[in-house]
């Protein structure tokens, strides 16, 4: 094969640095070891990532995985420049949903494609990551960052994440036995989280505001800020809660679908829950979104949380324990409604009216 002259091609000249992708491993291995916790040294360089379950205090355990992404909330990271907290949101989409099954999230990596690395904001969003990881008491055990010049414009960006935990045998959530008349509680969101960000980003682009006026809703912060405000990291919390109160057979992260889609994967065939509206903690960036957007309370309840971010089913009788557990951990559980026999139909009903 003939050898390339000097003006041959380079991969550099088609647009990937592989220099940059050093720099930015070298900027996020302090970061990556930060996470280390029993079972994995949080170490990155290798072709794998490895977990040791028996150092981790498993005897008998039953794996979960879960993965997903930020959706379009990368866009405000993007076009604010602020990449600090989407690393947070990318964990908190996966762990929380390890949590709602019961079990204790190991390990986590992520997925990093863009159309030309910059080092720092990746380095950045890392460090949201590690910072996810950390709070949520997982490992980052390895990662894949993409650079593909012609797929993604410039400094574009999209994110994966694939988390992994596990549960001892005979303790995965739900329970099969949420009947009638179990209660069901919610936990407050910190915002929009991660779902709904189409519908958020039309309407800002509807008022004409740009990402660094004030929040209409929030105005100590800038309507970027505030919308990038990260997901609320639950695994802690409920992980104590659960370990306190056998009594709760069931969580469901309310996230894509909100109250209508979620809710049902965690109960039997039959049953159903009711939900009183009014015991909403509507937060005012929701009340903005729909009184701008015109948005119809049936389309906020199945687009997002609402204020709402994590359900929980307790029995009737274990209720108050399951209650005092959860205010124990640092939750401020809300009493939503109670389940319901519905043998068909709509399987979450509704009473009341959110306030909007």
């Amino acid at each position: 094969m003939p050898e390339q002259g000097a003006n041959g091609l380079t991969y550099a000249a088609a647009g990937v640095d592989i220099d940059a992708g050093n720099e930015m491993v070298d900027r996020i291995k302090p970061m990556v070891r930060s996470t280390r916790r029993p079972g994995a040294d949080a170490e990155i360089g290798g072709f794998g990532g490895l977990f040791d379950l028996k150092a981790a205090g498993f005897h008998d355990p039953i794996l979960v995985a879960a993965n997903d992404g930020v959706g379009t909330k990368v866009k405000i990271a993007i076009e604010s420049g602020i990449h600090g907290t989407v690393g947070i949101d990318l964990v908190a989409m996966c762990v929380n949903d390890l949590i709602v099954q019961g079990a204790e999230p190991l390990f986590f990596l992520d997925y990093y494609a863009t159309g030309k690395l910059d080092p720092k904001a990746g380095a950045d969003i890392v460090s949201g990551i590690a910072q996810g990881c950390r709070e949520s008491g997982c490992a980052l055990i390895g990662g894949e960052t993409a650079e593909m010049p012609g797929l993604y414009a410039g400094g574009d960006y999209d994110l994966a994440g694939f988390a992994v935990g596990a549960a001892e045998r005979g303790r995965l959530l739900p329970r099969g036995d949420v009947a009638p008349g179990d209660v069901v509680f919610g936990l407050p969101s910190s915002g929009v989280h991660s779902n709904g960000f189409s519908l958020v980003r039309r309407i800002v682009a509807g008022t004409g505001l740009a990402w660094d006026a004030p929040a209409p809703f929030a105005p100590a912060k800038t309507l970027a800020e505030a919308l990038l405000t990260p997901t609320r990291l639950y695994v802690k919390s409920l992980l104590a809660a659960l370990k306190a109160a056998p009594t709760i057979k069931a969580l469901a992260h309310i996230t894509g679908g909100g109250f209508p889609d979620n809710i049902p994967r965690v109960l039997p065939e039959g049953v159903g829950v009711e939900i009183d509206l009014a015991c909403i903690p509507v937060l005012p960036v929701f009340q903005w979104l729909a009184k701008t957007g015109g948005v119809a309370e049936r389309e906020m309840l199945r687009t997002f949380n609402c204020g709402i971010g994590m359900i929980v089913v307790a029995s009737e009788a274990g209720a108050a324990a399951a209650e005092a557990a959860l205010m124990a951990a640092g939750e401020k559980p809300v009493r939503l409604g109670q389940a319901i026999a519905a043998p068909d139909g709509e399987r979450v009903r509704y009473r009341g009216r959110l306030g909007l």
